[in-house]
């Protein structure tokens, strides 16, 4: 059997992967249209830090070592069409302009998403930056010594903009950071964390120009010089656009099924709307566990699992893909957070009645120091009001607690109660944490205030 995998960053690696573990002989031919296989974005803030220092690391395999292992591996060559009738591939080899035809047995695309460029008056001038792929780190990674560079906007207050945000800031630069909503990680966070981190960002000089518009880029000399939004105007070096992404499926809208933002339609399967033809990553939608509906949830936990699962199936099993609960973390100085399943301030967008319970304590007992560790931690938990059943949580800290959303991402999966949660079993040690877990803590107000 040959399979062509298109794409090389996290769906399209574990599909590769996946099908070497357990039919290594399969034959595999491995397209990424860039020059360099399964570079990891996620990773891009340790780089552009320093705490990683080649970018050539940062990555999941090299071309050298898959192709030791059998794999039929292509760089700078990018398919551009596909016949599902003929079960054939159209390859553009981006190094000589040859085209040629590939055929399949079976096709996993690992097509992706690119950054949504804000369309203003002024969006080619230079200096406006993007923050995803090896090349656009190689190019952010200078800026953050440029001398010349003093005043940064980052657009989007999302994960990738905090990300960019502290980088500039940490490089001794003045960063403005923009976002059309009222509050910074609002899609991920409630007030009750955002207020903290709005002002830890503060005060690493980042202004917060949130619930403003871009309205245009203004320059000179070809260059950005500041952005103009519908409330002020900010002086501007670089600019470092972080306002979403784009599914990558333009040149399939005439061979498969796409919804109208141009995700790629797949069943429970990864199956598209043609025979042996797959789709995985962020050019889909997966099974939400706290509303069993399908979303587009761009996180390299999600694509991988679709990688693995499309493998099993184009292999003869019968996988279906999971629900996921969407989590995630972020630190943002000194402060580390997690997120999973539904928010307060997400819920009605989902469709769903809610309630939440907010509740602080320390990481560890009182007689614990703070110079031990000892932290304060803010603990957030969403659950149906009527059946108590677990829809999401929120968790911050300046000690890392954050795997306590694995906890409460399982908790969601498994359609557990706050009657679950409130006597859950968690293991205690004064050196590590409390004797009633955080999560037993707002489960059992919960359930209190739900009584009364």
């Amino acid at each position: 059997m040959k399979v062509i995998v298109v794409g090389s960053s996290h769906g399209g690696f574990e599909t590769v992967r996946g099908i070497l573990a357990e039919k290594p002989d399969t034959e595999i031919q491995w397209y990424e249209k860039g020059d360099f296989v399964s570079f990891l974005s996620c990773g891009m803030q340790l780089y552009l830090e320093g705490v990683v220092k080649d970018v050539n690391s940062v990555r999941y395999a090299t071309a050298k070592g898959m192709r030791a292992k059998g794999v039929n591996v292509f760089v700078h060559q990018e398919v551009t069409s596909i016949d599902p009738k003929a079960h054939t591939v159209v390859v553009h080899n981006l190094d000589d302009d040859s085209t040629r035809e590939e055929k399949y047995d079976k096709l996993v695309l690992s097509a992706g998403a690119v950054p949504a460029s804000i369309p203003v008056p002024g969006n080619d001038l230079a200096n406006i930056y993007a923050m995803r792929g090896r090349d656009w780190a190689i190019k952010l990674k200078a800026k953050t010594v440029d001398p010349d560079v003093q005043n940064v906007t980052v657009i989007g207050a999302g994960y990738i903009g905090i990300e960019a945000a502290e980088v500039f800031s940490k490089a001794g630069k003045h960063v403005t950071l923009i976002d059309i909503l009222p509050r910074p990680l609002a899609l991920y966070l409630d007030q009750e964390f955002t207020d903290v981190l709005s002002k830890t960002l503060t005060d690493h000089n980042i202004y917060l120009a949130t619930g403003q518009t871009v309205k245009e880029f203004n320059g000179e000399n070809g260059k950005v010089q500041s952005v103009k939004t519908d409330q002020a105007e900010y002086p501007s070096d670089l600019v470092v656009e972080t306002a979403g992404i784009k599914p990558n499926t333009s040149w399939l809208k005439d061979t498969l099924d796409l919804n109208n933002k141009g995700l790629v339609k797949v069943n429970d399967h990864l199956e598209t709307s043609q025979p042996d033809i797959y789709a995985v990553g962020d050019s889909t939608k997966v099974p939400f566990a706290p509303t069993g509906k399908k979303l587009q949830i761009a996180l390299a936990t999600n694509a991988r699992r679709q990688g693995r699962i499309a493998a099993k199936n184009l292999l003869g099993h019968d996988m279906k893909m999971p629900a996921v609960s969407g989590s995630s973390a972020l630190s943002v100085f000194d402060y580390h957070f997690a997120s999973t399943g539904i928010k307060e301030g997400t819920s009605e967008a989902n469709g769903v009645k809610s309630q939440s319970v907010f509740v602080t304590d320390t990481t560890q007992p009182p007689f614990v120091p703070d110079e031990a560790g000892n932290e304060e931690v803010y603990f957030k938990l969403t659950f149906d009001p009527e059946n108590h059943r677990i829809l999401g949580a929120q968790i911050m800290s300046k000690r890392d607690v954050t795997a306590n959303m694995n906890a409460i991402s399982l908790a969601i999966q498994g359609s557990m109660t706050l009657d679950d949660l409130a006597y859950a079993d968690f293991f205690f040690q004064p050196g590590f944490d409390r004797p009633w877990n955080v999560i037993n803590v707002a489960a059992q107000k919960a359930l209190q205030d739900l009584s009364k």
